[in-house]
């Protein structure tokens, strides 16, 4: 399930982009699993059905997810070695402008969870 914080700056469907990659990466959604309906999804966070549709499209666009006509959208591949890595860097470069944006270390290691354990931050 994901989790929406309206205290989070992030936009609403980013939180949902981000709820999936992390289901994804962590192994919870596996690759071809069926994702919920734009319907069903909006109505399990009580949220408008356009951010939903905005995010599995934003989700497609980046591959996580493939969208099939009158079927649903399923789980896509798993990211490669070369797609981590470049999750791995996008982490650093985040990371490092938290730090200089005054955040501290132990801030930053608080928000990442253990593997398998969902974010609830």
């Amino acid at each position: 399930m994901i989790h929406l914080d309206y205290r989070d700056a992030r936009p609403i469907y980013t939180q949902v982009i981000d709820g999936f990659r992390e289901q994804i990466l962590s192994g919870i959604l596996q690759t071809g699993d069926r994702l919920p309906s734009v319907r069903e999804l909006a109505s399990q966070l009580t949220i408008n059905p356009n951010t939903i549709q905005r995010a599995y499209r934003e989700l497609e666009l980046q591959g996580w997810i493939v969208s099939v006509p009158g079927k649903g959208s399923f789980v896509g591949t798993i990211p490669t070695t070369g797609e981590m890595r470049d999750l791995y860097d996008r982490f650093d470069r985040t990371a490092l402008e938290l730090l200089a944006a005054g955040a501290t270390t132990r801030a930053l290691r608080e928000r990442i969870p253990e593997k398998g354990a969902e974010n609830n931050a």
